[in-house]
Order: structure tokens, then sequence, then C-alpha cells
């Protein structure tokens, strides 16, 4: 029997899972929700039988949808979620799950403290090269990690990249929050250590004009001292553009992939995503379908979430500041056992 879930947002974002979600069997779109009726209606369009709706009570109060896909701007996600999991929904939710610590922790105790399941959409975890290096480190290949570096070159479309709640940190939690919020996390997903101190620093790369930095570098520190450095930057030519490059050092041995390395031709007339990461999102929605079903667990923990956003948080402090800043939060795996 299929799941009957609704769609709540209707941009960019939202097109991308509706599109993921056509593509699985075990499920079925019931809504799409937006402030906006137009919209929202030229996204359940794609979907056979889906209804457009500016009434998020309506999807709320429906007894035949069993979860909600958030995929909204991130300051209406914690609102969403709580309200969902109140009404009984399992809820997924896309990255940066929220603003702030508070705001999280009230979303898992509406969802997870009420038996539901609260997935974020941290799609990088379920691209085939990060699974390829997640499984080998998991399995022992390098030993104990102890460093991981990543350097991730993209291109955007400045200045009409970025709207004006994305420019804004206190809307979109800064930028390392909103656009660092893969990277930080998969550090902590590959290390599985929890991160104590982050330093950040930015700089205007393509994007000079703007009004936040287009690039800028990490260094977190782990309770085992184990490092991450990570280098994200949106100064690369065209929106399409990718350039990722992946280092995993253990004491035993090392990992590392580039997008360099994938196979296949691009062109500025065909520029396909590189064939490490094509069909991340569909895996990671039809992941989360099998765990609304009780089918699997969760890949993505919230303990390692709130470990990710409390480290996004910390580096827009440090680049306010200037300083390295410290972090106090519990251990990843004491508060999954917890959880």
């Amino acid at each position: 029997m299929a799941s009957t879930v609704a769609i709540i947002g209707s941009g960019n974002i939202a097109r991308d899972h509706l599109a993921a979600l056509r593509q699985n069997p075990e499920v079925e779109v019931a809504y799409v929700y937006g402030s906006n009726l137009d919209r929202a209606a030229s996204l359940a369009a794609l979907y056979p039988g889906a209804r457009a709706t500016t009434d998020i009570r309506q999807i709320l109060n429906d007894p035949a949808i069993t979860a909600v896909d958030i995929t909204n701007a991130t300051p209406d996600h914690a609102r969403f979620t709580i309200a969902a999991g109140m009404a009984g929904k399992h809820v997924h939710v896309e990255k940066p799950a929220a603003l702030n610590l508070e705001d999280l922790d009230s979303m898992v105790a509406a969802t997870e403290g009420r038996g539901l399941s609260l997935m974020v959409g941290q799609t990088v975890r379920f691209q085939p090269s990060i699974d390829t290096i997640a499984q080998a480190i998991q399995s022992g290949d390098i030993g104990t990690p102890r460093l991981t570096h990543v350097s991730w070159y993209t291109g955007y479309v400045w200045p009409g990249g970025w709207r004006g709640w994305q420019l804004d940190a206190a809307k979109s939690g800064g930028h390392p929050v909103h656009n660092g919020s893969h990277c930080i996390d998969l550090a902590v997903w590959l290390l599985q250590r929890t991160p104590v101190r982050v330093f950040a620093r930015s700089f205007p790369s393509y994007a000079a004009h703007m009004p936040v930095h287009d690039s800028f570098q990490l260094t977190v520190k782990f309770d085992d001292g184990s490092l991450a450095l990570l280098e994200i930057s949106y100064s690369l030519r065209k929106h399409a553009d990718v350039l990722r490059r992946i280092v995993v050092a253990g004491s035993g041995g090392t990992l590392a992939h580039s997008t360099t390395d994938d196979p296949g031709l691009t062109s500025d007339g065909a520029r396909p995503a590189p064939s490490s990461v094509e069909n991340a999102m569909t895996a990671q929605l039809r992941h989360w379908v099998d765990v609304v079903e009780g089918r699997a667990e969760p890949i993505v923990k919230t303990a390692e979430v709130r470990a990710a956003l409390a480290t996004g948080l910390a580096a827009q402090e440090s680049l306010d500041t200037g300083r390295a800043i410290n972090l106090s939060i519990p251990s990843i795996h004491e508060k999954a056992m917890n959880r």
C-alpha cells in the first residue's frame, strides 16, 4: 500500500522533490501546498491526482496523509514541522533544518518525541560516491579516520542566484548554515565525532559586490582531536559547474574522490550532473518513504543534524567576530542513544 504524502512548498526544490517522488511507486503525492495558489497548481499539475492548496489545515486535518515533505524557506521549517508532528504526521524537512538549536529541539520533540519520524534532507549522504566512502570507513578500511578535507566549488547565478531572505543571516542562518550545511554534515557523518571548536573565514571571489562573501573556509576540531578542513565556494563560471574533492585520512589508509575522475563529457550545451552525485534525491526520498513505513531506520540521525547545525551557527559567529568558537554540545552518540 502506497504512503500518501503532501509537499509543503512550491519553489525549485519542491519541484525536484516532486520529480523524485514520481519515480517511487510506493508513494502518492496528494497535495502541493504553497502561499501562491497558481505556483502550487503549476507543480501539482506535474503529479497526476495531486491538488494545490494554500490552506495547511486542509493537509494536516486529512487522515489519509501520513507524512509531509517540507521544502519551503528555512524560516518556515520549524512552525510547519511542529504543526505536522502535532497533527500526527511523519516529516521530511529540507536542510538546513532550522535557524537555531531551540527550534530544532522543538521540531524533534513534536515528531520523534511523539513516536513519529523526522528526517532532514542531507542529500549528499545519498550520492553514490559518498555512500561508497562512508561504507569503506564503516568497514574499517582506513582504520580510525583522523582528517577530512573537502574542497567544494560550484557555479551560481549572481546576483540573481539568491533572493532577499537568503542574503539575510537572520532568515537564512548565515552563509555557513545555509550553504555550508551539506559540507559540515558530511564531515560529522564521515568522522562520527562531535565538533568542539570551529574557526571560519570568508572572502569574495566571483561576486565581490554581493552583501555576503561567496567563498568561505572552515576548520573544525572534533572531540577526539580529529579535524575537518572545509572549503566552499560559489565562484565557478556557470550555474551547473561543479568541482568537488574529498580526502579522508585515517590511521590505516586514505580515501579520496574527485568529480574530475567521473566518466563522461560536458560542454556549455550539455552539463549533466557528475555520475558520482546522480540520483541522490531519488534515493534519499525512497529511503524516507521506507522510514515512514517502518522498513528502515533513518540514515540521517537528528543528533548528527543538531551537531552540524551548531557548528554552522558557531562558524557564522566566528565570521562575525574573527575568533575561533568553542562548542559545548552533547555527543552525537549520547544523543542517539537517548533519543
